[in-house]
């Protein structure tokens, strides 16, 4: 993220802000400066006497129903109460105004460069540590994940409610009107005969099934490079749980991979999911399910980046103040999707020929 400079904090958020500060300790007088690259909340690194810490304030849309401040404290206290420091230590809380104070880390983003086998080694030991203690009382009342999934079923129902919301993309623009082109004519077709080959062989390969409750784990969520910062002696650190909690170990892998904003080489894809998979009850059909389920995320992810289209993605980006000039946001957006459509189309026809060898 990038800093802006300290400046005197939103009057009609101080008095809250001051009470949250005093709530964990610290002294009541503080500066602030908003952090850029925030996509859904505003996010704030506040100077309180020699204190250094984190403050973020949640979005709230009737539209949207997560409860990202809850979700977000609760998995950091649950890893902090189990001496994972991997994670913001979370300091104070107060949802009825959606603020929660986190411990400033004062980390760099991850580059490309850095994604190496040892900074997805690290990855993967957090996702360890955190599902070493998955049988604690404490972990059995962390929330499901948001969009969580627990059979094949569950996926495809997940990415049809996305699909069908893009269809209804309000054509009030040039750009809008691209967009629903876009959808209509390429991604719906294409997520059409990937639902339906992703339907006849989970059949008959036994697929299936929802996933063993003891199979379950407990995800990051969004779990990614793009959330983590690289602290000066290399090790990484972990942020932005909002959408955490328990979930299908498939949809991790997935996502880890999927996710746009620092793609992970799909050279490594095998290599994580056979360490997500190894200790589960049938590690064999988790990884054929897993391979099976890449493409369904993949077009997830096409969804997710026309988020911008939505109303409730555009809410989000404003609220988050990420949202300068709508229309160049929206041009860049449909780009992406195109490309990552191409991606698949690709995989596809690639898978397609192996086959028929």
């Amino acid at each position: 993220m990038r800093h802006r400079a300290f400046v005197d904090c939103d009057e009609q958020l101080r008095p809250a802000v001051e009470s949250l500060l005093s709530m964990a300790g610290l002294t009541r007088d503080f500066r602030a400066r908003l952090l850029d690259g925030g996509a859904n909340n505003r996010v704030f690194h506040l100077r309180a006497g020699n204190a250094d810490v984190l403050l973020k304030v949640y979005f709230r849309c009737p539209e949207d129903g997560r409860d990202r401040l809850a979700a977000e404290f609760a998995f950091c206290r649950f890893a902090w109460e189990n001496g994972i420091h991997l994670v913001p230590r979370p300091l104070a809380c107060m949802p009825e105004v959606s603020l929660a104070l986190y411990e400033y880390l004062p980390g760099r983003p991850i580059q490309p460069s850095d994604i190496s086998d040892a900074a997805l080694s690290q990855a993967l030991d957090f996702y360890d540590v955190i599902n070493k203690y998955r049988g604690l009382p404490a972990a059995a009342v962390l929330p499901n994940a948001a969009e969580a999934c627990f059979s094949i079923q569950d996926h495809l129902e997940c990415v049809d409610g996305r699909v069908a919301r893009l269809t209804k993309i309000e054509v009030c623009s040039e750009i809008n009107e691209s967009a629903h082109v876009f959808v209509r004519d390429e991604l719906e077709p294409m997520w059409r005969d990937i639902r339906r080959f992703t339907v006849d062989t989970a059949r008959a390969e036994h697929l299936l099934a929802k996933i063993a409750e003891s199979d379950k784990c407990l995800s990051p969520s969004d779990f990614g490079f793009h959330n983590a910062v690289m602290m000066a002696d290399g090790a990484l650190r972990f942020i932005d749980f909002e959408y955490a909690g328990w979930d299908d170990p498939g949809k991790l892998v997935c996502d880890f991979f999927c996710q746009p904003a620092l793609p992970v080489p799909l050279e490594h894809f095998e290599k994580v999911m056979m360490r997500v998979t190894t200790k589960l009850s049938a590690p064999d059909w988790h990884r054929h399910r897993i391979r099976l389920l890449f493409p369904v995320y993949q077009i997830k992810w096409c969804c997710i980046l026309l988020n911008d289209f939505l109303s409730v993605g555009s809410h989000r980006r404003l609220f988050s103040g990420g949202l300068h000039d709508v229309v160049a946001r929206k041009v860049k957006q449909l780009q992406k999707a195109r490309t990552a459509l191409t991606t698949v189309r690709s995989g596809l026809s690639r898978t397609s020929r192996q086959s028929c060898d």
